[in-house]
């Protein structure tokens, strides 16, 4: 299989899921692909102090996040899985949180809207893989874990989508569990699939709660991309180093769970041969519910199965 270097160009770049535009690389199932990626806000530097914007914007194609694509994939086709396998990940030198004032529906229940903006100064060591902020003199350390916000398709309808909410073939999914050994399924929406990723985040909290995560470019991002006809999805599922993981996305939590479980019974009985009753009941022993993100107008939820959680012979 081949593996395909894209550099950071600015014909590399797209801020947007549309099928209306020539594919950046046309490749084959099995193939890998290894970039770098601005940051979400299209910036780029060794410091939050230097980071500059390297590459123009144009009008309505680019007003979302920096991706890397579309890529096109010559075996998928739309009812298809796409399987990606994130190989590595390696976050660049600096991140950013901002926090506070932005009318957003959590800050305006929380009355922060009231408090001036504020933006943390993330210093990233991909050596130790630790990051570092200063608040009032006091310095906060943490491991990172970094992954891709964004990795989607476009939805089968004409035009240019925008890279904020999640959808069932992918998008703004921001789940901090799909780090480096993940691999994602998403369905395929359209013929070729048309893939982008971008939206480097050194680590994140389940929620997104202030609306952004450390917020950084990837020095290194290496995927593999694999066409798979024997899986048919409606929603995205992932296998992670922590174990099995199925999504909902929906403007109301109640129906993203629902979602969420829904294709956890799925998967349950693929593994195990439960029907779906057998398996919520065995499920609500080790299965977790976590809210993905809240804070991309469609929110999100995930069920998790850990890998390793029955000790029987099962």
């Amino acid at each position: 299989m081949t593996v395909h270097k894209i550099e950071l160009a600015q014909g590399s770049l797209i801020g947007s899921f549309t099928t209306e535009v020539t594919p950046l690389l046309t490749i084959e199932s099995g193939d890998s692909i290894r970039f770098q990626t601005l940051d979400a806000g299209w910036g780029t530097g060794t410091s939050n102090q230097d980071r500059y914007k390297p590459f123009s914007r144009r009008q309505d194609i680019d007003s979302g996040h920096a991706l890397i694509g579309p890529l096109f994939i010559k075996e998928a086709k739309k009812g298809m899985t796409l399987e990606i396998r994130f190989n590595d990940i390696i976050p660049g030198s600096y991140g950013f949180t901002a926090a506070g004032q932005y009318p957003n529906w959590q800050n305006q229940k929380l009355k922060l809207t009231e408090y001036k903006e504020i933006s943390l100064d993330w210093k990233l060591d991909k050596e130790w893989m630790r990051g570092t902020c200063l608040i009032n003199d006091k310095s906060f350390t943490v491991e990172l874990q970094p992954f891709l916000g964004v990795i989607g398709m476009p939805p089968d309808s004409p035009g240019i989508h925008s890279t904020f909410p999640p959808r069932a073939c992918g998008g703004n999914i921001d789940c901090k569990e799909l780090v480096k050994g993940s691999t994602l399924y998403l369905p395929i929406s359209v013929d070729g699939g048309y893939l982008s990723i971008g939206d480097g985040h050194a680590r994140q909290g389940d929620g997104e709660i202030s609306c952004q995560a450390i917020e950084s470019p990837m020095d290194l991002v290496d995927v593999t991309v694999t066409v798979k006809e024997d899986i048919v999805l409606t929603n995205p599922r992932a296998n992670t180093p922590s174990g099995w993981i199925t999504f909902g996305f929906h403007e109301d939590l109640n129906e993203a769970t629902v979602e969420a479980l829904d294709g956890m019974l799925d998967l349950m009985g693929e593994i195990y041969g439960l029907n779906r009753v057998e398996a919520i009941a065995l499920g609500s022993s080790v299965v977790d519910l976590r809210i993905t993100q809240i804070v991309n107008g469609i929110k999100g939820v995930h069920a998790c199965l850990p890998h390793g959680v029955f000790k029987s012979s099962i």
